[in-house]
């Protein structure tokens, strides 16, 4: 059964390779380029004052414009941003157009976005992030020196409850353990891109080119598929650890965690068949070693620590929680629960009010 081992080794010699090679912005250089830093928000008005201190806070930037847009929220979001931006000559509060049919809300609000912004370098921050002062900058420094067209800061994701604890540690590993960053960032193929929609960063002309947020005008995933554009069009760029200038909570409960893993899961692979290859990928990395202990011990657990190895290493990189690594068994198998619901369900779901 020596050929059971092969996929956990393979896993974990990329989880070390990207460990030890994955960019991190570590330092700042001067920003001449002006600078747009574009925030969609759909009813986030308990975001809305820790989101806009954090932006205010960003140092460095000396050409940089802050444009908020309000989609439509029917809380208070609208009321909170004229408030907590009232006097600031460089925040922009607009309010957002009616979803136009065949869009998806985030993209459409991005796109309105994007047509008023002035910078030759685009920032999008989604409303639930907290940037460290210099998390733009950091940023924009490293996109720059590396000659990449856009990057991806993967924000450190706050896990609170047990059930964010077992699934969102699970979406960096599966980057970090599969895609080998610094081969990505320079080949041309689209299905090596990564990317996280909480913070993204991208020179306007390669945008531009690659069409706007237009060209992922229906994509749920339209951070990843946005990434996939930009590749096709000849941009170069990657994920990076973004652990150190930014953190979010993306969920903050089981049925939040249902709704949005529900909205995107069935976009994620393509296909279903590209869904059921996902599923028999955890299932073989995460449960049947879990199975093999009980029947070839030696094999079984070897595979367990291999993958728990990679885990851990991923935990470390993104600051995340070390003992939920020893529980992959049970993340693997909750989101094969959350693929197939995303598939079986997927016509009773909505994400901020609206079906999908």
């Amino acid at each position: 059964m020596e050929w059971f081992l092969v996929l956990p080794t393979l896993l974990l010699l990329t989880t070390v390779t990207n460990f030890f090679t994955i960019r991190n912005p570590l330092s700042t250089t001067a920003i001449s380029e002006s600078v747009s830093v574009l925030v969609p928000l759909r009813n986030e008005s308990s975001n809305v004052n820790g989101l806009i201190n954090s932006l205010k806070a960003q140092n460095v930037l000396t050409n940089v414009e802050f444009i908020l847009l309000d989609d439509n929220s029917d809380d208070q979001t609208l009321k909170l941003l004229e408030e907590s931006t009232s006097g600031l000559s460089n925040f922009h509060i607009i309010e957002g157009s009616q979803l136009p049919s065949g869009w998806i809300g985030k993209s459409w609000a991005l796109q309105q976005l994007l047509d008023i912004s002035k910078g030759e370098i685009i920032v999008s921050v989604d409303g639930d992030v907290r940037l460290k002062p210099d998390a733009i900058s950091k940023s924009i420094s490293l996109m720059k020196s590396s000659s990449l067209d856009f990057i991806s800061p993967y924000p450190r994701q706050l896990a609170l409850t047990f059930a964010e604890n077992l699934i969102q540690p699970l979406l960096q590993w599966s980057w970090m353990s599969t895609v080998l960053l610094r081969v990505a960032e320079r080949v041309s193929f689209s299905s090596m891109a990564v990317a996280n929609g909480q913070f993204f960063v991208v020179n306007k002309s390669a945008l531009k080119i690659a069409g706007g947020y237009e060209s992922v005008k229906s994509a749920v995933l339209d951070d990843v598929f946005l990434a996939r554009t930009l590749v096709a069009s000849g941009a170069h760029g990657v994920v990076i650890n973004g652990a150190d200038i930014a953190e979010c909570r993306m969920y903050a409960s089981w049925n939040e965690i249902k709704a949005g893993y529900g909205k995107s899961l069935r976009y994620a692979f393509g296909t279903k068949f590209g869904a059921f290859l996902a599923a028999v990928f955890l299932f073989s990395t995460g449960i049947l070693p879990l199975i093999l202990i009980v029947t070839s011990p030696s094999f079984g657990l070897s595979a367990y620590l291999l993958i728990v190895f990679s885990r851990l290493l991923s935990a470390l990189k993104s600051k995340g929680r070390l003992i939920y690594a020893l529980l992959h068994p049970l993340s693997s198998a909750l989101l094969v629960y959350l693929i197939a619901y995303s598939f079986f369900n997927h016509k009773k779901i909505q994400w901020k009010g609206r079906p999908l």
